[in-house]
């Protein structure tokens, strides 16, 4: 097994405990998180959604590999993120691929489930030794970096969340969505 491999394995562990407790991320607006204006947050917002339609049905994302890491994970005060389904596979791997995003999130609907968002994660120390000491940007969006030590009990990380099926009034790009509920899991 490669260093590579061993370090996407060690995360697709480690992720569990990010999803369950995230939300500790400081909230940026999707104007702070804009990368020098070169992107819009519709170019990936459409980009995403492109990607991940065939996952509206939550069976799909299944047979692709992604299930679900906790319950719906509702905010500190307000609003939501949903379920995370996590793909194991994708997790720790070092990439960021606009077509493989390593979560999917659905927000529950009684026994059904509306995908509302998906989010990239991707452990610092293995992005960096591979692009140069460079942050991780997608389509124009700058990842958040989460530093360690850090209340997910993680090696230091970025991620970025987006809202893709569902509109988000803080922003594209923000953790925490008031449109999304855990009221009827």
């Amino acid at each position: 097994m490669t260093q590579r491999q061993r370090l996407g394995l060690a995360w697709a562990v480690k992720i569990l405990g990010f999803v369950f407790l995230c939300g500790a991320v400081p909230q940026l607006t999707a104007q702070e998180m804009d990368h020098d204006g070169q992107s819009t947050p519709a170019v990936l917002v459409q980009k995403v959604r492109e990607a991940t339609r065939k996952f509206s049905n939550v069976n799909n994302a299944r047979l692709a590999g992604y299930s679900p890491a906790f319950g719906c994970v509702s905010g500190p005060d307000h609003g939501a993120m949903g379920i995370h389904y996590v793909n194991g596979g994708l997790v720790g791997d070092g990439e960021i691929d606009v077509e493989h995003p390593e979560a999917l999130i659905y927000e529950p609907m009684g026994n059904k489930r509306m995908l509302v968002g998906v989010e990239y994660i991707v452990d610092a120390a293995t992005w960096l030794m591979y692009h140069n000491n460079t942050p991780p940007v997608l389509e124009g969006q700058d990842f958040q970096l989460v530093a360690s030590p850090n209340r997910f009990n993680l090696n230091t990380f970025y991620e970025l969340h987006v809202w893709a099926w569902r509109d988000n009034p803080q922003g594209a790009f923000v953790d925490w969505n008031n449109n999304v509920s855990c009221e009827h899991q």
